[in-house]
């Protein structure tokens, strides 16, 4: 198999989707986030907590979708606390998005060190195994990659749908996007602009623990420190190539996916003569020059970043 013929193989797009699937959960709480006004650079984080919390859940006897809910909770919890220094309280969003990174990543790495002192590797749990649709799973490539995934990955699918659906199909939604637009519209119209805000950075948040969920509970069966290896940025990024738009989010996420599975069957071809951190850089140098040529177009949240108090105009 030559390099070209790797993108039309099953295996290829069955690997990509499965990495795209942690990122789309992110990059749908970043977004939801965004659209709302705040910029949450908390993910790394959150998505680090939620990787551990779902994993210890399950390793503690809880069952998998026990699991996810709870990495959610977790997620949500820390949301509420970025969402209430930013929006009631008005601090910058940089300052306190880094601030809940540090904290969710360390707290996560104490706990873990205090709930298992004396483990030298990571305890393994029965992740969430892949579930054939039938019919559509006998698809050549596209049925091995869309529809012979873990539920999880079915999720993140679903929850582009949902997230699409409620933005521009129901009053919830239009009232996150005049959030993130005109808030002091929303407020005239008897809306409390810091309950909606804060909804959003919950919810997205949540999401975004899920993300990291998925990778100690679908991709991997463990959890280990440094799994995240800078998922966050990249679905910060991925909002930005998206427009803040879900649909082109997705797109995103399913390309930058499919650049580091190609890299990682490149280093096969190379046969060493070519550094292997030339390919680890491939997914992130394409990223960097995708967002220059999409950047410039992109129409933004006009009150993203910009705090609001009740009574302003």
């Amino acid at each position: 198999m030559d390099a070209f013929e790797i993108l039309l193989s099953a295996s290829f797009w069955v690997a990509a989707i499965r990495i795209a699937s942690p990122l789309i959960f992110a990059t749908m709480g970043e977004l939801i986030c965004e659209r709302a006004g705040v910029l949450n650079l908390g993910i790394e984080g959150i998505m680090t907590a939620g990787a551990f919390a779902g994993w210890f859940t399950v390793y503690s006897g809880g069952d998998l979708w026990t699991g996810v809910l709870v990495a959610a909770l977790a997620g949500a919890m820390f949301g509420l606390l970025h969402a209430t220094l930013t929006v009631p309280l008005g601090l910058s969003q940089h300052v306190v998005g880094i601030g809940i990174t540090l904290l969710a990543t360390s707290l996560t790495y104490f706990t873990y060190r205090l709930l298992l002192p004396e483990v030298t590797s990571p305890p393994k749990i029965e992740p969430f195994q892949p579930v054939a649709i039938p019919g559509l799973s006998d698809i050549p490539v596209i049925g091995q990659a869309l529809f012979n995934q873990t539920p999880l990955t079915y999720l993140a699918f679903a929850t582009v749908a949902l997230t699409a659906w409620v933005l521009y199909r129901t009053p919830l939604g239009l009232a996150v996007r005049a959030v993130g637009e005109s808030p002091s519209a929303v407020e005239a119209q008897g809306i409390s602009v810091t309950a909606i805000r804060i909804g959003a950075v919950m919810v997205g948040s949540a999401l975004m623990a899920i993300g990291g969920a998925f990778l100690t509970m679908s991709a991997f069966n463990s959890f280990f420190f440094e799994m995240i290896n800078g998922r966050g940025w990249i679905a910060i990024a991925l909002v930005v190539f998206g427009s803040w738009r879900p649909g082109k989010a997705l797109i995103g996420a399913i390309l930058f996916a499919a650049f580091d599975a190609y890299q990682v069957r490149l280093q096969q071809f190379s046969g060493g003569v070519v550094p292997y951190q030339i390919f680890l850089m491939m997914p992130y140098a394409l990223s960097i020059l995708a967002l220059i040529l999409v950047a410039r177009r992109a129409t933004y949240p006009k009150a993203l970043m910009i705090p609001y108090q009740k009574g302003e105009r």
